[in-house]
């Protein structure tokens, strides 16, 4: 069914009056996006049936342009040190502004649900001008069904025109992209950039402020559990780039989602309905589920080169941007969950992509030490993920998503380790980085070795009287795991100078104990106690 209106009518708490378009489809169906994407030029159509689209300036987020309204209510509730304000006065200025440029553009209105559980559930409203926006957020979110759209009263509403430019000056802002949320007003604003992760990661911060005070721990983490036993889930938290989406895709486990979850007292649920995967370097071999994927109908691909006349991708040219990807339903994984649903976890990893080559490929956590990993959220940015970033740059990421964490570390972090306690959960250390030398000299731990690991780990392998304590970080490390190199497990002895390794190490534990700093008056002293 065509809905083609004229103007767009708000509901619920969002300051909104009724605002012409001039012209303007709602719930336009999957298909017939589609179509309008090619026949407006957006997009190509590639090999096998996926539309093949470019983002322009930014193929990255752009987190310099990200802010949040400041008020009185939320002065002491943001965490302003990581969230940039913008003023009331500025935000009511650009918000005008959009809506009398949206009344001169054809708009895209899709009504879309997040949050698996239904007791969670949070239903969005997102106003795209461009056409293949509105198929990646109906692809990434669950789509009400025809009951649910006729009462359907948005608890958000986000409005993304990409050719908006806003005015440093008169918006507050840094530049001609801005990304602002209004939590007041349950609003968000996205403009001058047409990186379509802006819709999905807007969501999470809104979720990432709204849940937590409900006692729900929202994670950026993939998770999945065993086929037999659904009681036997697994974790795998990490920034983009660390194997989030790659580990958690297995065949013999059932796949809840790839990236983004919440953690209440019943137990995990998706926030999404989709996955956002990067394409670079993709294989048929290492990946075969993923490379299928990428290449059939309904599947967005962002930024990637093609042949011109096969429309077959090219997965190993990153000459657009290293940071290509893909969206696509979980519906076309035949090994994810129907619910979305799972228990309590069992087993957490925390995937970092160690560019020092330092960290052991697995290690086994003390609670204490889960919570101070946690918070520390040591990894890399990978090439490409953010604007600006052209190598692996080493970074502290509280509770793995600092860009996304609208609230004070510690808010999550607490959440957090009442969870693993109360559950009794088992933490787990993974460098998917460099061993044998840092970046540049070594080389990055190959995911089959990784996979061989979690699933020793997964299917209760690990000899827990045979390992090491690490000298400098304290925890354990497995002296032996079948079908894994013994010298790989102690990346010290990968190394071509042993001295070189420690030197590196002492720099690395220094780095920790400078983050760390930020958090040691809100940790318990079992926390302060680490080695670190």
């Amino acid at each position: 069914m065509i809905n083609k209106i004229s103007a767009i009518i708000p509901t619920g708490n969002h300051h909104l009056k009724p605002f012409p378009v001039k012209e303007g489809y709602i719930n336009y169906s999957q298909t017939n996006l589609y179509e309008t994407a090619l026949l407006q030029g957006e997009a190509k159509l590639g090999f096998g049936g996926p539309l093949m689209v470019t983002t322009g300036k930014f193929t990255g987020r752009s987190p310099k342009d990200k802010f949040t309204v400041y008020s009185e209510e939320l002065k002491n509730t943001i965490w302003w040190e990581n969230n940039a304000p913008i003023s009331e006065e500025n935000f009511e200025n650009l918000k005008g502004d959009f809506l009398k440029f949206l009344s001169e553009r054809r708009v895209y209105v899709k009504d879309v649900n997040a949050c698996a559980e239904n007791e969670n559930r949070l239903r969005i409203r997102f106003v795209n001008c461009l056409a293949w926006h509105a198929i990646f957020v109906g692809t990434l979110f669950g789509l009400p069904n025809e009951e649910e759209l006729e009462g359907f009263e948005p608890d958000v509403i986000v409005i993304n025109a990409p050719d908006f430019r806003a005015d440093p000056e008169r918006h507050g802002c840094g530049s001609e992209a801005i990304i602002a949320t209004n939590y007041k007003e349950n609003l968000i604003l996205i403009g001058g950039t047409q990186y379509v992760g802006e819709n999905k990661k807007s969501v999470f911060g809104y979720l990432n402020y709204a849940l937590p005070p409900r006692g729900i721990l929202t994670m950026h983490c993939s998770a999945n559990h065993t086929k037999h036993d659904p009681d036997d889930t697994a974790l795998f938290f990490g920034l983009s780039g660390t194997g989030k989406t790659s580990l958690s895709a297995d065949p013999d486990r059932v796949l809840i989602g790839d990236d983004e979850h919440g953690w209440s007292d019943r137990g995990i649920f998706n926030i999404e309905d989709g996955c956002y995967a990067k394409t670079n370097g993709l294989n048929a071999v290492d990946e075969p589920d993923l490379y299928e994927v990428s290449r059939s109908y309904g599947t967005i691909i962002e930024n990637m080169t093609f042949d011109p006349d096969s429309r077959m991708p090219n997965y190993d040219d990153t000459s657009i941007t290293q940071n290509g990807r893909c969206s696509y339903s979980l519906n076309k994984i035949p090994y994810a969950s129907e619910t979305r649903l799972a228990k309590h976890p069992r087993n957490i990893f925390f995937l970092t992509c160690d560019v020092y080559g330092i960290l052991p490929p697995i290690s086994l956590l003390t609670p204490a030490q889960a919570m101070y990993h946690f918070l520390s959220g040591f990894t890399s940015k990978v090439a490409g993920t953010e604007a600006g970033i052209d190598d692996p740059a080493a970074t502290f990421s509280a509770c793995f998503g600092k860009p996304f964490l609208p609230l004070p570390p510690i808010v999550y972090g607490n959440l957090f380790r009442e969870k693993v306690k109360r559950h009794k959960v088992r933490c787990w250390l993974v460098n998917t980085g460099w061993t044998g030398g840092r970046y540049g000299i070594g080389k990055r731990i190959s995911i089959k070795h990784t996979r061989t690991i979690l699933t020793a780990v997964l299917n209760g392998e690990i000899d827990h009287d045979s390992v090491r304590k690490d000298p400098v970080f304290g925890f354990e490390v497995p002296l032996k795991i079948d079908n894994i190199p013994d010298q790989l497990l102690n990346p010290r002895n990968t190394w071509e100078n042993p001295d070189e390794y420690d030197k590196m190490a002492k720099t690395l534990k220094e780095k920790f104990q400078a983050n760390f700093k930020q958090f040691e008056e809100f940790v318990d002293s079992d926390v302060l106690e680490i080695v670190l």
